[in-house]
């Protein structure tokens, strides 16, 4: 048998030992394909010991930190991330570039700028995708989110829901739809206050996005809200443990249907307390949630009739 139909027949990264189509061309003995390399089991011959490596393409290679091919593609880019940059007074090596040389690359980087965008639509979806970074890194969401947050503005752009919508109001509306999908803990106001644009815009492409798209957003509990709010009032475990068992009682009962959660998380943490005698004032326990205290006097009012 040729050494081509052993390569056509043997190569895999699996371990194979029981195909008898895979023979030695030296022997016709069993040929055994491991991760590494292919082998004879009867004479050791090896056929072949360059398998595919599915390892990162980039990886650094000295102290300095350099790549072989670049960083992975990222959805958080319009070009996906294969996109080059020129940089600013300095070549590869760090060395200074001369006055001429300087202004040769200042124009070729205008060059660069002006061709980097096929389209309009691709000029949206750049600046639509910077805008969700933004709001991201301003919120400190994690990465998983941003690019969920991407993906879903690509989304409603293929859709054909950015035509008469502000695109600051979708990235924004996309970031709110990933926080809701992933049962985060951010309110619309959370959200829209590092926009650029009004409530009501984001409110209204929200809608848009989740009724055209079908967005699988849970809802939001109270529970959720507790850990958040004890964080910024910085409050003991104990009071947290407490007032996240009364949102988790509160929500087996359905009390909470249909009320602001971050309202009566902060009603949670007000009774919880007071419970373990550290007296917050209402109007503290409001203003970290973005409640009025009277949202918080009627929840606490609706536990003390549970009586949980």
């Amino acid at each position: 048998m040729a050494t081509r139909e052993i390569y056509e027949t043997a190569f895999d990264e699996d371990v194979q030992t029981h195909s008898s189509a895979n023979q030695c061309p030296e022997c016709d003995g069993r040929v055994t394909t491991n991760a590494v390399e292919t082998v004879c089991e009867e004479c050791g011959l090896v056929v072949n010991e360059h398998q595919i490596d599915h390892g990162p393409e980039w990886r650094a290679f000295d102290e300095d930190e350099r790549e072989r091919t670049g960083a992975p593609l990222t959805a958080a880019r319009h070009d996906r991330g294969l996109s080059t940059e020129i940089g600013h007074g300095a070549d590869a090596n760090g060395n200074t570039l001369s006055g001429r040389k300087r202004r040769q690359v200042a124009r070729m980087r205008r060059e660069q700028t002006r061709g980097r965008f096929q389209s309009e639509a691709e000029r949206n979806l750049a600046h639509g995708l910077g805008e969700v970074r933004r709001i991201v890194s301003t919120l400190e969401l994690s990465e998983t989110i941003r690019d969920q947050a991407c993906r879903l503005f690509r989304s409603a752009q293929n859709e054909d829901l950015l035509p008469g919508r502000s695109i600051e109001a979708m990235a924004t509306a996309s970031v709110y739809g990933a926080c809701r999908c992933n049962g985060i803990s951010r309110t619309l106001d959370d959200v829209t206050d590092p926009a650029r644009v009004e409530k009501s815009r984001v409110t209204n492409a929200y809608k848009t996005l989740n009724t055209e798209l079908g967005l699988p957003a849970k809802p939001v509990t109270p529970s959720a809200f507790v850990p958040r709010l004890a964080s910024e009032l910085d409050v003991p475990d104990q009071i947290r443990q407490r007032a996240r068992k009364l949102a988790e009682d509160s929500e087996s009962t359905g009390v909470t249907t249909g009320v602001r959660p971050s309202g009566f998380a902060a009603a949670c943490l007000y009774k919880a307390g007071h419970e373990q005698g550290q007296l917050f004032t209402q109007s503290a326990v409001a203003e970290a949630a973005n409640v009025s205290p009277v949202t918080v006097r009627s929840h606490r009012d609706a536990l003390d009739e549970l009586a949980v």
